[in-house]
């Protein structure tokens, strides 16, 4: 269902700014923080607020419209359409490597298994040290 629809069904219009930010978050063709679709958004329509951005992705990732990941300490969003996946952030580049979700449905079995509890790993974010930091610390 699109995010027009979905908005709908919830009695909420696809006002221009909704309708930008989820435009510059599906045209980034990946991964996007807050600040830089706030950047996007002040040089198209510069009277919009940035308390109204962050509200705006808050509400689109509720209704499950853009997927929100913490890494450290900012977020990056994606839209929804891109499915669930993982990220692999190495702490000494940068380099953000996608994962699948599949990878952790062990991971999800035996929790459930060993403590009943049932695991949503909608989009996991995990830092570490990629391939090639690791060959350059050698």
């Amino acid at each position: 269902m699109s995010c027009n629809a979905i908005l709908r069904e919830n009695g909420l219009r696809l006002t221009p700014q909704r309708r930008l930010i989820l435009d510059i978050v599906h045209e980034s063709g990946g991964h996007i923080t807050g600040e830089d679709i706030i950047k996007v958004v002040r040089r198209k329509m510069p009277g919009v607020n940035k308390s109204t951005v962050y509200r705006t992705l808050e509400l689109l990732e509720k209704l499950d419209c853009v997927c929100k990941s913490g890494t450290g300490d900012r977020f990056i969003y994606h839209h929804a359409e891109e499915g669930h996946h993982h990220h692999l952030i190495c702490s000494k580049c940068n380099k953000t490597l996608d994962c699948d979700e599949d990878l952790f449905a062990p991971v999800k079995k035996v929790l459930k298994a060993e403590y009943g509890f049932s695991v949503d790993f909608k989009h996991l974010v995990m830092n570490g040290v990629c391939v090639d930091c690791q060959k350059k610390s050698k």
